[in-house]
């Protein structure tokens, strides 16, 4: 591998709703593997689409361009169009076939847009749709069965229209008392109890999904001195990959969470995430320090560079090219965006959005 072409192992956040000088010359000089972007990247369809194509231009290799495009309060998109139902609302009206509409509907946008990757679906179950962990309303099942129906029928129709798929969070983030987004959670359910639901369905999904994304938890069962998963090589690389024999891509969840920056300074994160088994390193905030994680890892083991790399080229070869774009084609598909949440949830119901700016938790503006 050459160690020019270390860049690839970085996934990043990108600052505003335009391209300034500085960021151009940083994404050029350290070209990330992907960019993700966030409700403070999107201000009209013009302009968004605008953005990814310049994100294109600044990469010599073709760039993953990603976003949280699940539904409900996890939609970026709603800021210039309809909000889709969540994964709750679909899952409580019951209609398998609205389901396969947003995916449908969901990669169809994505794809005008420019993106290839949606990180979803959420594979976790809900153990109390009240927690206050992140996944309130983002869980299509209670029960193993459930999540294999609904999240597996959203995952086919977002691939179908192109666009790549990434299963989150492995390896179940449902039992998580606390927010990553602030702490690190203390995930206590034994091997046992994890092989019965959260894994049964993760190891369901390991050949349908394109991706994989893993979870800032701490699982003793697994690690038991505490690190999370997206740092552990147990479960990464022994468990995701030898015996759950996943093939696809490997990213961390966003490096910059709470539990995470608490816990580790910046060199021993990207150390540590990619030793595991993470083909991507994911820095959504703090994009000026990708030039500290660019030199970090030239550091690394050659070995673990090249694997890591060759799972974000083989990946990168799947990557559907954007559609030509047209504001009356996003139009188009927002009002049948808005046909599905009346569909889901009746007009009335339709009418009341998630909470707004302001209102947010961490995982609605992160």
């Amino acid at each position: 591998m050459k160690r020019d072409s270390i860049g690839q192992l970085i996934l990043t956040g990108v600052p505003g709703t335009a391209i300034d000088a500085e960021t151009a010359a940083l994404f050029r000089r350290v070209q990330p593997g992907g960019f993700i972007l966030f409700g403070r990247n999107i201000e009209s369809a013009p302009q968004l689409r605008q953005l990814i194509d310049d994100l294109r231009t600044l990469s010599a290799i073709e760039p993953i361009i990603t976003i949280d495009q699940e539904g409900g309060r996890v939609s970026r998109l709603r800021l210039i169009g309809h909000e889709p139902p969540s994964a709750q609302q679909l899952r409580e009206k019951g209609d398998v076939e609205l389901v396969m509409l947003h995916g449908q509907l969901t990669g169809s946008l994505l794809r005008l847009f420019g993106f290839n990757l949606d990180l979803c679906p959420v594979l976790d179950l809900s153990f109390d749709d009240e927690a206050d962990n992140s996944l309130r309303g983002r869980c299509y099942g209670r029960t193993v069965e459930e999540v294999l129906k609904l999240a597996g029928a959203f995952d086919e129709a977002l691939r179908a229209q192109g666009i790549a798929s990434c299963g989150k969070h492995f390896p179940g983030y449902s039992a998580a008392a606390v927010d990553a987004h602030h702490d690190l959670p203390k995930i206590s359910r034994t091997r046992e109890e994890l092989e019965h639901e959260e894994l049964a369905v993760f190891r369901h999904f390991v050949p349908a999904v394109d991706s994989m994304m893993i979870c800032h938890g701490w699982y003793p069962c697994f690690e038991p001195v505490k690190k999370p998963a997206s740092l552990s090589h147990r479960i990464i690389t022994d468990l995701l990959r030898r015996e759950l024999g996943y093939r696809g891509l490997i990213m961390t969840d966003d490096l910059d969470m709470g539990a995470i920056l608490n816990e580790y300074g910046l060199e021993d994160t990207v150390r540590l995430a990619i030793t595991a088994g993470n083909d991507l390193a994911m820095i959504c905030h703090r994009v000026p320090a990708i030039a500290e994680v660019y030199e970090v890892l030239k550091t690394l083991p050659l070995a673990e560079l090249d694997r890591a790399r060759e799972n974000v080229a083989r990946f990168k070869q799947t990557l559907a090219p954007p559609v030509a774009f047209s504001e009356a084609a996003f139009r188009e598909l927002d009002q049948q965006v808005w046909e599905l949440r009346v569909a889901t949830l009746g007009a009335e119901g339709a009418a009341r959005r998630s909470p707004e700016d302001g209102k947010r938790s961490p995982v609605e503006t992160y």
